[in-house]
């Protein structure tokens, strides 16, 4: 009987996870991972967007703690080592799904969903010793992410909403302001919202253009009297 249970228990032994740590440097793949995951999340995290550094990290460390385990799990005698691995891509994706938001006419935070789950193909590589293609996938999300980004705003390939917020004493004529604008970068005025602040009429809109597009309206608004104040807001999970 207790033979039979020492047998059953051999692949989840301390002995085998102390030899798996020690002997084939786990304990490195485990701090690689963390390390890159942490450099993808630093640059999230400047970015203010949700998914930072410990998320980035963690998920990272997770994939090469998985995909470690996996062969570990399946014991010497396993037909299938890479069973746990295979489920990390599902299980991330379920994860990155979370950070997707539709709101109206707009979905927001693709590039947070899509760097979390390539973070964790750096994390599988990790685990897999694999620490030169896990170097260099972690440098090429990288520059996607802040290189990429920027020229893609840079030279106006890519547009994206910004939530405007116009002050006044003279609704009307602000609205007839801002149809105006609108009319000058040829975009149609929509989701629009007027009300009052003691004295103070307020009317805000959504609107997405390119950078230069948003530049254009925010000369010609400033530039009309009836306007006492331009505001704008955006949110950081806007790719």
């Amino acid at each position: 009987m207790t033979t039979a249970l020492a047998q059953i228990a051999q692949p989840f032994s301390f002995s085998m996870l102390e030899q798996m740590v020690v002997v084939n440097g786990a304990v490195g793949r485990l701090l690689l991972a963390c390390v890159l995951g942490g450099a993808v999340g630093l640059e999230r995290e400047l970015n203010r967007k949700s998914a930072g550094v410990r998320t980035n990290l963690l998920i990272c460390m997770g994939a090469a703690f998985f995909t470690l385990l996996s062969p570990v799990l399946a014991g010497e005698i396993g037909s299938n080592k890479g069973q746990v691995a295979s489920n990390i891509v599902q299980g991330i994706g379920f994860l990155g799904a979370g950070l997707i938001i539709h709101n109206r006419s707009r979905v927001s935070g693709l590039a947070s969903a899509a760097s979390i789950w390539v973070v964790a193909s750096i994390g599988m590589a990790c685990g897999a010793g694999l620490y030169g293609a896990a170097c260099v996938g972690a440098v090429i999300v990288i520059f996607a992410l802040a290189v990429v980004g920027f020229l893609e705003h840079r030279v106006n390939l890519k547009s994206y909403p910004v939530t405007y917020e116009v002050r006044g004493h003279d609704q009307h004529q602000m609205l007839q302001s801002i149809l105006d604008a609108m009319d000058h970068i040829r975009q149609r005025l929509t989701d629009m919202q007027q009300d009052t602040i003691g004295e103070t009429q307020r009317i805000s809109f959504p609107l997405t253009a390119t950078k230069r597009q948003h530049e254009r309206l925010c000369a010609e608004l400033h530039n009309r009297p009836d306007i006492d104040k331009l505001l704008n807001f955006r949110d950081p999970e806007d790719d």
